[in-house]
């Protein structure tokens, strides 16, 4: 049996092999040579004290002892071109490991994306980020892999309850990513790595005898006596199903609408909403590990940060080391950020969202849309900044310190938001009670990080979909839709997750419920 420990070692030892062993022979009082293997089973950098040490968990085996290289492999996953069709509206992570589960059920999925395949998203990436042209259906958000694949392939997820979090990344290791995602404390694939990955899932799927339809908008859901019968696509097609999975993520407003207009039940659920905050990584570097230089063996560092300003929670979201600020917006006449990093999170600058919980009362000026109001007041924000920042995808932009004195900016440095910047006072993007929050807590947060408060930080506006504005009801035990029989809410969009781990894993329960009736 290999002996397990528990270590902390500096990030150099961390980093070679050699050193690592030299150590580890010295702490279990055995020769290096003595050593056949050292498994890294987790690693986390531990940046409290001034000497920066890495925490690892390793197994050690010795010469003699049975070691085999495990590889993570795919499911034996059947074909199911000729067994019973269950829908998936959307192609996200909920959606596509939902496809993936039904198909080691014996299910057949029928996949129906409304944006484009991944390697066609990049052209209208392009045209929002060059020449300002919101594509409705093929964004950020929109389009095969979701709005994880092109921000940031974050693999973390704050909650534990939600499911088998193992599952899903040996998942992902299987399909490609690397198997480093099993061992550090906060995995991440990279924008730059994630499309790959989402590819060769759909083909999968496909080579199992599932469809995925691309540039397929669902129009309606067809409903009788409280029972869904199937869905009307955008082109006049119509698909019959007696079990349909809704994945559509968090910003599908079109499809919010159609459940309200069509009365199913649906009701508003409170978010974040901020703003995107920019510095300089080695600013970060320098505040999270107390030097003017991180060195090579360590990683950019990241942030989190959490105050109760006001009797609201004021946080960081969605950190993007060594990343970039991205124009997601999804209809025309509006802006909104977000955030994102490659593999290696080796851009020059770091970027947060920094977001305030919202409640439900604050709503109120929206009452009259009902369930949707939390939906129009989001919207309403994200209009109001395309119109402050001239009308293109530019944002409002303001120094850090600036906006804490309610000083506009005499100038905005370039940042890695590559549609440009509008030099604007924060507070007119914002309801009062949300710009003085936001005031008060970067004053709060500079407290608590000497030297995060600065004028080399540049706020975009506004970081507004951090989740979704609705929440879809279904039954906690069966997920089935409170009201629909045969329509189960899922992922992000129906206020169910939270990322891309967290919306598989919400996915994959959605397709053994619904394996559970039909295989019965």
């Amino acid at each position: 049996m290999p002996q397990e420990l528990l270590l902390q070692v500096t990030p150099e030892i961390a980093t070679n092999e050699l050193l690592l062993k030299d150590y580890l022979s010295k702490q279990i009082k055995v020769s290096v040579a003595n050593i056949q293997h050292v498994s890294i089973l987790k690693r986390s950098v531990d940046a409290r004290q001034k000497a920066i040490k890495i925490n690892l968990k390793v197994a050690i085996y010795l010469k003699g002892e049975p070691f085999q290289e495990n590889k993570i492999q795919l499911p034996d996953y059947k074909n199911v071109a000729s067994a019973q069709e269950v829908i998936v509206i959307g192609a996200g992570p909920a959606g596509l490991f939902a496809a993936l589960q039904l198909i080691e059920l014996g299910l057949k999925p029928v996949v129906i994306e409304r944006g484009k395949e991944v390697r066609g998203r990049r052209r209208d990436l392009k045209a929002i980020n060059v020449d300002h042209l919101v594509n409705e259906d093929s964004n950020y958000c929109f389009g095969e892999g979701g709005a994880g694949t092109y921000s940031d392939g974050k693999l973390y997820t704050r909650s534990k309850k939600r499911g088998d979090v193992t599952r899903i990344l040996e998942l992902f290791v299987a399909f490609g990513a690397s198997e480093d995602i099993m061992i550090e404390a906060h995995p991440h694939i990279g924008t730059n790595k994630l499309p790959q990955i989402i590819q060769d899932i759909r083909e999968k799927i496909i080579e199992c005898g599932g469809q995925v339809l691309f540039e397929t908008r669902l129009t309606d859901i067809l409903i009788k006596n409280n029972e869904v019968q199937g869905i009307v696509t955008q082109k006049g097609d119509t698909i019959l199903a007696r079990k349909i999975i809704l994945a559509t993520g968090h910003s599908a407003r079109d499809i919010f609408e159609l459940l309200d207009r069509k009365k199913v039940f649906i009701e508003a659920k409170p978010f974040a909403l901020g703003v995107r905050a920019e510095h300089p990584q080695s600013l970060i570097d320098s505040i999270q590990y107390s030097c003017d230089y991180r060195g090579e063996h360590l990683p950019p560092a990241p942030y989190s940060i959490v105050k109760q300003v006001n009797g609201r929670g004021m946080y960081s979201f969605c950190m993007c080391p060594g990343g970039v600020i991205a124009p997601c917006a999804t209809s025309p006449g509006e802006v909104v950020t977000n955030g994102w990093s490659p593999s290696k999170r080796d851009q020059a600058t770091a970027n947060s969202g920094i977001v305030i919980e919202l409640k439900l009362e604050d709503f109120k000026p929206f009452a009259k849309f009902g369930a949707l109001a939390g939906m129009e007041f989001q919207k309403s924000i994200e209009q109001r900044a395309w119109h402050l920042a001239g009308e293109t995808q530019k944002v409002p932009a303001q120094r850090m310190i600036d906006f804490t004195q309610n000083k506009v900016s005499a100038d905005i440095p370039k940042t890695s938001y590559v549609p440009g910047t509008t030099s604007v006072e924060m507070g007119q993007v914002f309801p009062g009670f949300l710009s003085q929050i936001l005031r008060e807590g970067f004053t709060e947060f500079g407290k608590s990080m000497r030297g995060y408060l600065t004028n080399e930080a540049v706020l975009h506006a506004p970081e507004s979909r951090t989740s979704s504005p609705v929440r879809i009801p279904r039954d906690p035990l069966t997920y089935e839709h409170v009201q629909i029989k045969g329509l189960y809410p899922c992922g992000e969009g129906a206020g169910y997750a939270g990322g891309i781990i967290s919306a598989a894993i919400d996915g994959e329960k959605c397709a053994l419920m619904i394996g559970a009736i039909l295989n019965k």
